[in-house]
């Protein structure tokens, strides 16, 4: 009986090893894939930091670095894990639990972060409404760069403004401050163009005719980038938490089976 109950045993450990090191060669994947989506993020390739940073809330692209850091740490405490598992060290195995602890707690700080903040930036349009009609053709730096940001998204995705021409019509702005609403009643990328990107007619432009301006706003494609950022670092960040809890209770039962 004693040699049956540790054979039985001896039959559940290596089964719990076996499952240990499948699942950190699978955290493993996922934690580059976690690193490779957090550098997409830190790298914009959008190129709307600017409209983030101005506000001070550019905590989504701090989360992304957080993020990159946690995902190449699970990759390097799950390949520690599948040997702590295949060595069957009590000592290895409560480094890699006090790892895992660590790195958890820093990604779900890196996707919280995301989260939340996404809601203040774009859970409607004021906010970046508030800040084109500020930047826009400011002379600081903060202004440059939001008017680079703002006339190379009008010229892009041939919209203009943050809800519609009418922003620069029915608000205070600085760019209305510098110039007269007769002469340039909406920035010049709000006019539609030739494939050479030369305004198709200025005149009509400037009057408001819907057939040579672009009447939609750029809010959409904003929203969309900043929830594209936000998603991919919160939501797969919170996926790779899900998995990593049980994998760390089953590390933490091997721990005390040793």
């Amino acid at each position: 009986a004693v040699l049956q109950a540790a054979m039985s045993e001896g039959r559940g450990s290596t089964l719990m090893m076996a499952l240990l090191v499948a699942g950190n060669l699978f955290l493993a994947l996922c934690g580059l894939a976690l690193y490779a989506v957090a550098i997409w993020v830190a790298t914009d390739g959008y190129r709307l930091y600017p409209l983030s940073a101005v506000s001070g809330k550019d905590d989504i692209f701090a989360g992304s670095w957080i993020a990159i850091f946690t995902g190449f740490a699970f990759f390097c405490a799950a390949v520690y894990g599948v040997f702590a598992a295949l060595r069957e060290s009590r000592a290895m195995m409560l480094l890699y639990l006090v790892l895992m602890l660590v790195i958890y707690i820093f990604e779900a700080a890196s996707a919280i972060t995301a989260a939340t903040h996404r809601d203040y930036l774009v859970g409607n349009s004021n906010l970046i409404k508030k800040q084109m009609l500020t930047y826009y053709a400011d002379d600081s730096d903060p202004g440059r760069q939001v008017t680079t940001t703002w006339n190379r998204v009008m010229l892009e995705v041939n919209c203009c403004g943050t809800d519609g021409p009418l922003d620069w019509i029915s608000y205070n702005s600085t760019f209305r401050s510098k110039f007269p609403t007769q002469e340039y009643p909406w920035p010049l990328n709000c006019c539609k163009r030739k494939d050479n990107f030369e305004v198709l007619n200025l005149d009509a432009c400037r009057i408001g005719d819907w057939n040579y301006m672009n009447y939609k706003g750029c809010f959409d494609h904003i929203e969309f980038v900043f929830n594209q950022y936000a998603w991919a670092i919160c939501w797969y960040g919170f996926a790779v938490l899900m998995f990593v809890l049980p994998l760390m209770l089953l590390a933490m039962v091997y721990y005390l089976k040793l």
